[in-house]
């Protein structure tokens, strides 16, 4: 096994056994529900985004497979105090590097250690797994009630 898939294989069980971010957010001025009917992936994401449109928290609630709930834990750490313009960006690089359309070892990206999901692209099936959260938070910022991987 390499690095790279050992060090992915970490983290999905990390942040699948202890995600971070993982609660309900009452005080949330966005937020969508997603669905994978693929694998049955079901998350809320919270947003909570200030005057100067800075995401100031970040959570999700649900249940799902352990690629989509590291997806989204590594996702709110990620976007926890950025701004929703950058994080819109970043939803676009992230979603080509997981469709196989940008690499992220060649090309210029801000994912930082998001690029671990990079390898995903191998497995096809697995895709709407880690871009589910993405999905749904790109949902609650234009204040969808409801997204899908469909």
């Amino acid at each position: 096994m390499s690095y790279d898939n050992e060090l992915y294989q970490q983290v999905i069980l990390d942040h699948n056994k202890k995600p971070r971010n993982f609660r309900e957010m009452p005080e949330a001025t966005h937020s969508c529900h997603g669905f994978n009917p693929l694998c049955g992936d079901d998350y809320t994401v919270y947003l909570k985004i200030n005057a100067e449109d800075v995401i100031e928290e970040v959570s999700f609630m649900g249940s799902g497979c352990a690629i989509s709930k590291a997806s989204s834990s590594l996702m709110t750490g990620f976007l926890k105090g950025r701004k929703v313009d950058e994080s819109k960006e970043i939803f676009e690089e992230f979603h080509k590097m997981v469709l196989g359309e940008m690499d992220p070892e060649t090309q210029e990206h801000h994912l930082g250690k998001l690029a671990l999901f990079k390898g995903i692209r191998e497995f096809p099936s697995r895709i709407k797994c880690a871009s589910l959260p993405w999905h749904s938070m790109m949902g609650a910022l234009a204040k969808s009630e409801n997204v899908t991987t469909e």
